[in-house]
């Protein structure tokens, strides 16, 4: 059967516990709580919760794996869960912020670069790059030299209008990770903007007929 390891990246402990760096955390912690995962337990590293998700009628294992190591050194606890679990490449979905997309945008994609992001570099130096990763969005300061205050900055009250209905879309979607990431990606656009219903069309009035008198055939005297 299946196993797929969902690793949220981001630092131990409540300082950082709000840091937009730790979105990855508050993404499996929403997938865990969603979907009934068991406790948290120390292991691989990390804090691990066990669990299964449903995709299309079949059920399938899932490990939620937010590494302990912080963020610099988190391969290390993410190749120890993949040897333990026996847990293919192609399994490995790693959630992380990503300051190069729009606050509430979310892309999914298998393998790349690692863009300066220290998680995903130690991951790729662990594994390879050929994990897949869901990558959230929290924006960009607008200035390079204010990138490092910003992901290490708590999220603001504002962005919880935001942020609460993202997790909770992506925690009802991760089942659709058992296909393919675009199935992930499409389930979850649908879920934050779902179709307007479509408004009935009102009848159409008919066009009003205008009377005319037929030319007589008789001839007038």
């Amino acid at each position: 059967m299946t196993t797929l390891l969902l690793v949220g990246l981001g630092n131990p402990g409540a300082k950082y516990a709000r840091h937009r760096h730790n979105v990855g955390f508050l993404a499996v912690d929403a997938i865990a709580d969603a979907h009934g995962f068991a406790a948290p337990r120390a292991k691989y590293h990390g804090a691990v919760r066990d669990g299964a998700l449903e995709w299309r009628a079949e059920r399938f294992r899932a490990v939620a794996l937010r590494p302990q190591t912080f963020m610099n050194d988190s391969g290390r606890s993410v190749a120890a869960a993949m040897r333990f679990l026996n847990v293919e490449l192609r399994d490995v979905v790693v959630f992380h912020d990503e300051i190069d997309l729009i606050a509430g945008k979310v892309k999914a994609k298998t393998g790349g670069g690692t863009a300066g992001h220290n998680g995903l570099r130690s991951i790729d130096a662990h594994i390879g790059p050929d994990f897949r990763r869901v990558r959230i969005g929290v924006g960009h300061p607008g200035e390079k030299e204010r990138v490092h205050g910003h992901v290490l900055g708590d999220f603001a009250k504002a962005d919880r209008e935001w942020l609460d209905p993202l997790l909770a879309a992506i925690a009802d979607c991760a089942p659709a990770l058992a296909a393919s990431d675009a199935q992930f990606t499409s389930e979850l656009a649908l879920k934050l903007a779902p179709p307007r219903p479509k408004e009935p069309k009102e009848p159409k009035e008919p066009k009003p007929t205008i009377a005319t008198a037929k030319p007589s055939s008789r001839s007038e005297p």
